[in-house]
């Protein structure tokens, strides 16, 4: 049970805390302090969590707006108090500063280290205009804009404040060198979310970089404006360079002693540069440039490097950032330089600087986010195999449980503490078995029925928007009668991701006239719902998006209605909250091996919702020899043509006629034999929740990190580690 909802009533200016940063909200004083004064003791270990984008929008998990509601706090005669209740009750609850699975695992991530009181903190960056936002017309595909939002205005976000002044803001002062041997100092500002764990006894402060100052240089505020910003090659460098050039200074500022960095991918690894150019100084004095030599460097490096850990999350060569010597000789000093001919250097691309290839050399532990993944990125990266390990992803169960669902396993007596602990569904004693199945049953008819409503919604929104803009509808179905649309119960299948041609999302209607007959013959209604981003710069992935769309009239008609093609546009935390509760499967389609873990059909799983699965990623490890959902594709040995992501390379043939071979078998389960399709759901709960939730996951980096936990704390962080070893077989 949620021990928050069973605590004492508790007055709402016991949320209230501060510190010489500033004023916050969400946790009691003692809280806060006990906290903050273990970060900043340096026996405690601290980690400090690197990300170039985190995705903790509080509209999916909120643990102080349920607090506020379930106690009927709906106002407070003290204005400071009232400005607080307001802001967590009716402000917008998005923080757009993140573009999909690596964001929204940092942030699941970051709530399990909360769950589990690991004394952590994270660094990011914040961007005034987000990733993007997404527009979608049926005949120009996605037009991206830029995203409008207030960090003053949204939950859960505090500017910190210079201690000892009235209210002016925090500003650190970043170094960079930009070809010259002294540092140009760039101010950036700083804030602070507080994610706060469901309980409220713990917190984990996620510190937010703002460089949009009005004082900041040019080139630096339009780096800052938007995520992975891909406008010019030096944007991009600029862009790595403000997340890990800070990290130092803002640790510095706040006394945060750290014993640990964890890199999750590369592009805060220049941090590695500052480090080593510290540990340096502090060796030789002021002068060093003129008295070391290469020896030196690589010792050095080998000595900071002892405090990273480094997670690589793709094996897809486009996510490993590299950066030409002549470009970098413009944006760094000699000292810098001589670091990263060391360190840096590529060995297939002599003019380049690989970054991936820097993190692989200098930290204590590498991991990739699969087991699969593991073995690619040992073929990838002969040279560090040894020290490559598995570490698999996972979800913050309570971010992606629906409400229904939650109600459902609240019922349930032997899942007694699920929300604390979710291995309690391997324990589930077998009198509770059909209670559950009725329950989840119910739940499932909610959630879906929620779903169908939803998009019934935004196709009568999307008509009328017809009328009242330039905007044509991204879905054919807006254009028909509202009789023939969405009908809960049929059987809904759901993909959401990153639109990236190796995700394949057009891989199922590659023979449409196939798909179609499959429903014809059988009379089979089926809704496909899709939704996700091309990235503004990726032209291929943007056509891949406009082909879901020019598909959605062919195959309505061709299957004579059964067949219903969906997209919904502009795809966020909470739309996916929705598809993974009210689908009843759940697509992934890559092309194998190149999906290295792929959370959102963990998501599913953790909603009791079977997989129809490449086996890439975490289904190699999910599937439990078909107890849990389907496979289909390709799966032999992984070699290194496996990894090109050219079109002809791409198995739409022989994937799509895999699938077209499977979906009888599925469709036939669900429509004529639905309790055995509801025991494939039960199985998700049974096998995948204690394993892919991010509870399990956090303990299993605990190895990685060396913290000396309590004693209560460690038994907690064994019992989750033992549930499953990544690294096994």
């Amino acid at each position: 049970m949620n021990k928050s909802k069973n605590m004492p009533f508790t007055s709402p200016k016991s949320l209230i805390s501060t510190n010489p940063f500033g004023t916050f909200f969400g946790v009691s004083q003692e809280v806060f302090d006990t906290v903050w004064n273990s970060l900043t003791n340096p026996a405690t270990h601290t980690v400090a969590y690197i990300s170039m984008e985190i995705g903790a929008d509080p509209d999916v998990f909120h643990p102080v707006k349920d607090f506020l509601e379930s106690n009927n706090i709906l106002q407070d005669p003290d204005p400071c108090l009232n400005a607080f209740i307001h802001k967590y009750l009716h402000n917008t609850r998005k923080i757009p500063n993140y573009s999909g699975g690596l964001g929204v695992l940092a942030g699941d991530t970051l709530k399990s280290f909360a769950d589990l009181h690991l004394p952590t903190m994270a660094i990011s960056l914040l961007y005034r205009e987000g990733y993007f936002s997404q527009i979608v017309d049926s005949k120009v595909g996605q037009i991206d804009h830029a995203t409008c939002w207030q960090p003053e205005a949204t939950p859960t976000l505090f500017q910190l404040h210079t201690p000892g002044t009235a209210g002016a803001p925090l500003t650190i002062d970043i170094p960079f060198y930009n070809g010259q041997q002294q540092p140009i100092m760039v101010k950036a500002h700083v804030w602070m979310k507080l994610e706060i764990n469901h309980q409220r006894d713990y917190f984990v402060p996620e510190f937010l970089l703002d460089y949009s100052l009005p004082d900041t240089p040019a080139w630096v505020r339009e780096s800052a404006h938007q995520l992975y910003n891909a406008k010019s090659t030096i944007i991009k460098a600029n862009q790595r360079r403000m997340l890990g050039s800070a990290i130092l200074p803002l640790l510095d500022t706040l006394g945060f002693p750290v014993h640990t960095i964890h890199l999750n991918e590369q592009h805060g690894v220049t941090v590695l540069l500052h480090m080593i150019i510290r540990e340096l100084e502090q060796q030789f004095g002021a002068q060093f440039a003129n008295l070391i030599t290469d020896a030196d460097i690589l010792k050095a490096a080998a000595t900071v490097g002892q405090k990273i850990v480094y997670t690589i999350h793709t094996p897809v060569k486009a996510g490993h950032d590299r950066f030409s010597r002549d470009l970098y000789s413009s944006i760094s000093h000699k000292a810098f330089q001589r670091v990263l001919n060391l360190v840096a250097h590529d060995d297939d691309i002599a003019h380049e600087y690989n970054f991936t290839a820097m993190a692989m050399r200098l930290n204590r532990a590498i991991n990739s986010v699969s087991r699969l993944h593991r073995d690619v990125t040992k073929k990838q990266f002969p040279e560090f195999s040894t020290k490559i390990r598995a570490i698999t992803n996972g979800v913050h169960h309570l971010s992606w449980v629906s409400d229904q669902r939650k109600k459902c396993f609240d019922s349930i007596p032997s899942l007694r503490n699920w929300q604390n602990d979710p291995s309690r569904f391997a324990a589930l004693r077998q009198e509770d078995r059909q209670p559950l199945s009725d329950l989840l049953h119910q739940a499932w008819q909610v959630d879906n029925q929620l779903l169908v409503s939803s998009i019934n919604t935004m196709l009568k929104n999307h008509r009328e928007q017809m009328v009242e803009t330039w905007i044509d509808p991204p879905n054919y179905l807006s254009s028909l009668p509202e009789q023939q649309w969405l009908r809960p119960g049929v059987f809904t299948l759901g993909f959401a991701r990153r639109f990236s041609t190796y995700k394949r999302a057009d891989l199922i209607f590659d023979d449409i006239g196939r798909l179609a007959d499959i429903l014809v013959k059988n009379n089979w209604p089926v809704n496909f719902v899709f939704a996700g981003k091309a990235h503004p710069a990726d032209e291929p992935g943007k056509y891949v998006l406009k082909l879901i769309l020019d598909n959605q009239e062919e195959l309505y008609r061709r299957s004579q209605g059964l067949g219903k093609l969906i997209f919904i546009p502009g795809y966020d935390m909470q739309v996916a909250k929705l598809m993974v509760a009210g689908v009843h499967a759940w697509l992934n389609s890559p092309k194998r091996p190149l999906e290295a873990s792929g959370t959102s059909g963990m998501k599913a799983a953790m909603n009791g919702v079977p997989n129809i699965s490449i086996m890439d990623g975490w289904w190699v490890e999910g599937y439990h020899d078909g107890l849990t959902g389907w496979k289909f594709g390709y799966e032999g040995p992984v070699n290194e043509a496996d990894l090109s992501e050219d079109p002809e390379s791409l198995l739409y043939t022989e994937d799509a006629g895999a699938f077209y071979t499977l979906l009888p078998e599925v469709l036939a389960m669900f429509y004529s034999q639905p309790t055995l399709y509801l025991e494939r759901a039960l199985n998700n709960l049974f096998f995948n929740v204690p394993i892919f939730n991010t509870h399990r996951m956090a303990a299993e980096y605990v190895d990685q990190y060396g913290i000396d936990l309590a004693p209560h704390l460690r038994e907690t962080v064994n019992e989750f580690r033992r549930l499953y070893q990544s690294e096994q077989p």
